[in-house]
């Protein structure tokens, strides 16, 4: 049987978001019927509900940073019931065939993973996100949320969490190495708690000093300005890994000066505009300019386990239905510490 929620969607390109209510699948053998609780704002939501990265499917239910509790279970699944406190990231299948979906990197999926939004599942229908009050997903593509985190800070961690964790592992953040992250938003902030966490040793680069105290507060032994030319000079050589979170325009060189012998810069932040590099920048100091992106779903359930473990969450803030399109705003003006929750209850009240 179908589900009808209540939802906010964006009608057009670029329109004010409303709330409405979609129809949610009959429940397949494999699939979990998700209650939500809050769905966190990302800022990748703004850029596809105003069409800045190519033509979408509207109208658009944005959302993929979800948390809530199974409210019901298909014939065939096993590992949830019930009640059970879960999370939904930024993809809702894969082919589950091909060498990378095999290897647990879905992400990656040769034919293409199916977004949990503004995407067109395998059986061509399209898919509608987190920003609704129920949602139907393949019981593969759900997480666990452990006791011990809110729902509420958890959500965020569904796609900010799992974007940062993946090249923190992946380029080997820990004791005795020195990570330097770019910027203080809702990815930047996510990679300072993950990469203290792990033992590595934090600094932040911002554009400027106004997020110094929290900066510190989340885990940065250091903080510095890159509006100051001096900062290029005192830090040349330091780290052996930049995580870049922001999606602007840098000057890529000045950064990779900043790499010991060998280190990387990764980007995980997605500017509109390419990004230049001299070669040699590279090749002087054997170094890497990377990029990544999310982490495969057993990734992303080992992230989750690792904040569980370590009492990591968003810093978040709660808002209401009626707040949402205050809130697109105020995330485009760089105004929020750090992620946006939506309080799902509040939809259609």
């Amino acid at each position: 049987m179908s589900t009808i929620t209540n939802a906010i969607a964006v009608p057009s390109p670029g329109a004010p978001l409303e709330q409405t209510t979609i129809t949610r699948r009959d429940l397949r053998p494999d699939d979990v019927l998700i209650d939500i609780a809050y769905a966190g704002i990302c800022h990748s939501d703004i850029h596809q509900a105003r069409e800045d990265w190519g033509t979408a499917i509207f109208p658009m239910v944005p959302g993929h940073e979800i948390a809530g509790t199974v409210a019901a279970v298909g014939s065939a699944v096993t590992e949830y019931q019930v009640g059970d406190r879960v999370g939904v990231g930024c993809m809702v299948d894969s082919c589950g065939e091909c060498e990378y979906c095999q290897a647990g990197t879905e992400q990656f999926c040769v034919k293409g993973n199916v977004q949990t939004y503004n995407g067109v599942g395998f059986d061509g229908e399209n898919t509608y996100g987190g920003y609704s009050q129920q949602v139907v997903v393949k019981d593969a593509f759900v997480c666990g949320i452990p006791e011990g985190i809110g729902l509420d800070v958890a959500a965020p961690l569904l796609c900010a969490g799992i974007t940062t964790y993946s090249p923190l592992r992946q380029w080997g953040a820990g004791p005795g190495k020195k990570v330097a992250v770019v910027g203080l938003g809702g990815l930047g902030h996510m990679a300072v708690k993950l990469a203290a966490a792990m033992g590595a040793e934090v600094t932040v680069l911002s554009q400027s000093l106004k997020k110094q105290e929290d900066g510190l507060r989340l885990g940065a032994k250091d903080y510095y300005a890159t509006s100051d030319e001096s900062t290029f000079e005192t830090l040349a050589g330091r780290f052996d890994l930049i995580l870049n979170t922001v999606s602007a325009e840098l000057p890529v060189d000045s950064y990779l000066g900043l790499l010991r012998v060998g280190g990387a810069m990764v980007n995980v932040g997605a500017p509109g505009t390419p990004l230049s590099y001299s070669a040699f920048s590279l090749i002087g100091g054997n170094k890497s300019l990377a990029g990544s992106m999310i982490g495969g779903i057993a990734e992303t359930q080992e992230m989750l386990d690792f904040c569980a473990e370590h009492g990591i969450g968003a810093e978040i803030e709660t808002i209401s239905a009626d707040q949402v399109n205050a809130a697109y705003e105020r995330v485009t003006g760089s105004d929020v510490r750090y992620r946006f929750v939506i309080d799902t209850a509040t939809i259609g009240a």
